[in-house]
């Protein structure tokens, strides 16, 4: 039963971030259709993604305080009501918020989400990667959906949008009711207390790793030539992410998640540098095994952080999927302005710089106990 609720909490987290993927496939037709420069479109993609990461720790410190688990629910469909008015808002404005209360939502989710999943696994690392593989998944598959629908109708479909979210709420609030009343939800009690120096330690690896990863899925298409070359280079780098999810919940088990997140962070420089270095056809193994490195940590960061802050698993669950993602986002204009500097190579390879530094902020780390909220 719990391996049960744990894959329908996946495919919820799948149904909320399939909206961080929608967001940049909706941005092509508000162009086309109501002719947005640049510098609108990139707001409209700033109201999504900035925004949201910059609030979630916001979120997770009220969820620390009082019992949330209503949040979890609503936040979706907030979610998938914010994406579906961005067709009938008209105006920039309208848009803008619509957009902004959809980013609003994933905030929202989050934080009160991961904590659940937290304690439906029983504070399992497979389960927790699980949860995770979920959000990864529907991020990827959202511009395959989004965009033959917005094709076929235009920006006058996107109400459309809203029917994800629907079904993602209705599968979790059956998991949370299986699961018992309030599960996950309120303030851990507990007495262990809170380290604030590993948790900002462990906070600047995400960083880190959020600026390789982003950064490579920025250019390498680019880099692989674009076209169907580009295309399968970037699908490589998902794919192998998505196994590097579930691959780092099975060597947590094995070694433990701090030896684990050392090991990929090692693995993920020749990677990454391969991906530049090795010529031909080796692009799309080092592009593959870059995703698979960067990706294995992805969902230790977040019960590491709920651990290193057990009185503040809310704020911990913000801060490793809202906040410390998207400094990858923020870095990706400077690896930009690199590559027109020198050459799009140089930038890439400086990118092989980033896990090393992660692993060297990361050596110190060391694994804590294990505070998994009370069923």
């Amino acid at each position: 039963m719990r391996i049960n609720r744990m894959g329908v909490l996946a495919a919820g987290h799948a149904s909320v971030d399939f909206y961080q993927g929608a967001i940049p496939a909706i941005v092509p037709f508000l162009v086309a259709e109501r002719h947005y420069g640049y510098v609108a479109a990139s707001g409209i993609v700033l109201a999504a993604t900035l925004l949201s990461s910059i609030v979630q720790p916001l979120f997770g410190a009220v969820a620390d305080r009082w019992r949330l688990a209503w949040l979890i629910p609503v936040s979706m469909l907030v979610t998938g009501l914010g994406a579906g008015l961005a067709g009938p808002a008209g105006s920039y404005p309208l848009t803008w918020l619509a957009i902004a209360l959809s980013g609003l939502g994933v905030a929202a989710y989050h934080p009160e989400s991961a904590r659940l999943a937290r304690t439906v696994s029983g504070g399992s690392h497979v389960g927790m990667s699980w949860f995770s593989l979920g959000g990864n998944l529907g991020f990827a598959v959202a511009p395959l959906l989004v965009t033959p629908l917005l094709s076929w109708g235009g920006l006058a479909a996107s109400p459309l949008l809203v029917v994800p979210a629907a079904l993602g709420c209705l599968v979790t609030v059956a998991a949370m009711r299986s699961a018992g009343r309030g599960a996950g939800a309120g303030r851990t009690e507990t007495d262990a207390k809170d380290d604030w120096p590993a948790f900002v330690r462990l906070a600047l690896v995400m960083g880190l790793r959020s600026v390789g990863y982003i950064g490579l899925s920025t250019f390498v298409a680019l880099y692989a030539g674009g076209g169907t070359a580009g295309a399968v280079a970037l699908f490589l780098q998902f794919a192998g992410g998505a196994a590097g999810t579930i691959l780092g919940g099975r060597l947590a088990t094995r070694l433990g998640r701090v030896r684990t997140l050392r090991l990929a962070y090692a693995l993920a420089v020749p990677a990454l540098a391969g991906v530049v270095l090795v010529p031909g056809p080796g692009l799309y193994v080092f592009a593959a095994a870059a995703g698979v490195a960067l990706y294995v940590p992805f969902s230790l960061h977040v019960t590491l952080g709920q651990d290193y802050l057990p009185r503040h698993a809310g704020t911990a669950s913000g801060v490793t999927l809202g906040l410390a993602v998207s400094a990858g986002g923020v870095a990706s204009p400077l690896v930009g302005a690199l590559a027109e500097a020198t050459s799009l190579r140089v930038a890439l390879l400086a990118l092989a710089v980033m896990p090393l530094l992660a692993w060297l902020l990361a050596r110190p780390l060391r694994e804590p106990a294990i505070a998994v909220p009370p069923r």
